[in-house]
């Protein structure tokens, strides 16, 4: 069975990957790597639905730990490097595009870091998230750690979207309704 490394945003988005990846002998090593969620209760639930989800599966799930305030420096740091204020960027905005290249890049490293060649995310099965973005952020990502790829597939389709959604009723799983940062709440106010 084929070994790869996915980056989970939370359990929803991961259930039907999940199912899809173990139907097609692929086991994934389930990384949690989500600095930009925010508060940090809001990520402690999402991290409690995927970390009770893989334990049920029978998966290894590795938490990469909370640390908000490197997230948010690092993206402080690009706004001065790209002369722009990445905060008011609107989603899908360039700011996304940042904390995808964050969050994938890390994962990149703990791919590596595991052995593995190979790894993807479920950033890619949100129809709220640029494919466009996520895919160039994955690519970017893997360009900068030796021996690994991003697997770019679109988890959105093949009936992915709508077993999703059947997944997260069958489970209860928490169904959050913006994407994790500070700056998405501000634009759901």
């Amino acid at each position: 069975m084929k070994e790869i490394l996915l980056h989970s945003c939370c359990a929803p988005c991961s259930s039907a990957i999940i199912e899809w990846m173990m139907a097609n002998a692929v086991k994934p090593i389930i990384f949690y790597c989500n600095p930009n969620i925010y508060p940090e209760t809001e990520y402690l639930i999402r991290k409690n639905e995927i970390t009770n989800y893989a334990h049920k599966l029978g998966l290894t799930i590795i938490d990469d730990d909370y640390d908000h305030e490197s997230w948010k420096k690092k993206i402080d740091e690009k706004s001065i490097q790209m002369r722009i204020d990445l905060e008011k960027e609107p989603e899908r905005g360039r700011r996304c595009l940042e904390c995808f290249k964050i969050r994938l890049l890390k994962s990149a490293i703990k791919c590596k870091e595991l052995g593995l060649e190979e790894f993807t995310t479920t950033l890619a099965s949100s129809r709220w998230k640029s494919l466009t973005q996520i895919t160039e952020a994955g690519h970017w990502a893997a360009a900068k750690v030796s021996n690994v790829r991003f697997d770019d597939r679109n988890w959105r389709k093949g009936g992915l979207q709508e077993r999703r959604n059947q997944l997260l009723r069958e489970n209860n799983f928490y169904n959050q309704v913006y994407c994790g940062c500070e700056y998405s709440i501000r634009s759901k106010s």
